[in-house]
């Protein structure tokens, strides 16, 4: 379904506060792995119940009512879902990229990280920026309830990193709702990723302007958006001299306050896959001054990255080819 404006405001107003009370949670719970609970990801990257016997993953997909009490399912599947994140992780590197971890000059243990093909993006010819949504999600995720209730495809940015990599991309996974630590029993804000937007903007300062790539693309879900918007307002001539092309997935951002120039600049690039009952990408009536809504091709929200993957790629490979013949569509001076 169709996120109504009231539940958007609510997102937009709530979405960051969430993920700091997500990560203070996470931070302070001992994780067990996901064979602790009985559970292991098969051969296809589905969730599936070990059997006893052969020690791998059965039949059995995962039951979230393993108890009577509600409580006491909520606090386990919250405790799985923890185990998903450092899997996926695990995922990521094991598909060959590389764990950079931000702020780089503190110790490890009270810095984030991000993930990237290269250790090095400098001179990028194409790089493409994931950004997921608001919550419990980290990076390499879109929707942690399709990962556990349907697979790794479904639910992480695996296919996209794969599909991005094929095509000549280099990849950067930003992790906006890692923020805190807890160092010495107190939870603080990690320096320079203290919120989303912060992330963002080191990130994009340090790894995306300071590669120097000759051209940029971002997929944002959900509250990515936000984060994008606020990037492009704050780095409006990077975005238009780089940034062929933005592909928002249910994106919750609002083009409330954007000057102008850089809200026709977004309007030219960017295309939002939201749910809708018609068909995969087709076009659906737009606010006046917001970027074009497409179909995702799918009613529930989390399920948009996963369902209009092939029409993003297509529109981002257009928008390419057109940055790439048209020295006029790289040069556009974003008037604010």
């Amino acid at each position: 379904m169709r996120l109504s404006p009231g539940a958007i405001k609510t997102l937009l107003k709530v979405g960051f506060h969430n993920s700091l009370k997500a990560s203070a949670t996470m931070s302070t719970t001992k994780v067990k792995t996901i064979r602790d609970f009985g559970y292991d990801f098969n051969a296809e990257g589905k969730l599936r119940k070990i059997d006893p016997q052969s020690g791998e993953p059965g039949d059995e997909p995962f039951d979230f009512n393993i108890s009577k009490d509600h409580a006491t399912n909520q606090r386990n599947y919250e405790a799985l879902g923890e185990t998903i994140t450092d899997r996926v992780y695990e995922l990521l590197e094991e598909n060959g990229l590389h764990k950079i971890y931000v702020p780089h000059n503190i110790p490890k243990e009270q810095a984030t990280f991000v993930f990237a093909n290269k250790k090095d993006l400098s001179g990028s010819k194409k790089l493409m920026v994931l950004i997921h949504g608001s919550g419990v999600v980290r990076a390499g995720q879109w929707a942690r309830s399709l990962i556990i209730n349907h697979s790794l495809d479904h639910g992480t940015q695996l296919p996209y990193i794969k599909k991005a990599i094929e095509q000549g991309y280099d990849v950067l996974i930003a992790n906006t709702n890692d923020n805190y630590r807890n160092i010495d029993g107190v939870e603080r804000r990690i320096p320079q990723s203290g919120s989303p937007t912060e992330h963002g903007a080191t990130i994009w300062e340090k790894y995306v302007m300071g590669s120097n790539p000759e051209a940029v693309s971002i997929v944002a879900h959900s509250y990515g958006g936000v984060v994008t918007l606020f990037l492009a307002k704050k780095y409006p001539q990077f975005f238009s001299d780089k940034v062929f092309a933005i592909g928002f997935t249910d994106s919750v951002h609002s083009m409330s306050g954007m000057p102008d120039g850089v809200r026709e600049y977004l309007r030219n690039v960017t295309r939002n896959w939201v749910t809708s009952t018609k068909p995969l990408d087709e076009k659906l009536d737009s606010s006046s001054g917001d970027v074009l809504r497409y179909s995702a091709g799918h009613t529930k929200h989390e399920w948009t990255s996963y369902a209009c993957i092939s029409a993003l790629f297509k529109f981002f490979e257009t928008k390419y080819e057109d940055f790439r013949t048209n020295p006029k569509t790289k040069k556009q001076k974003v008037e604010l």
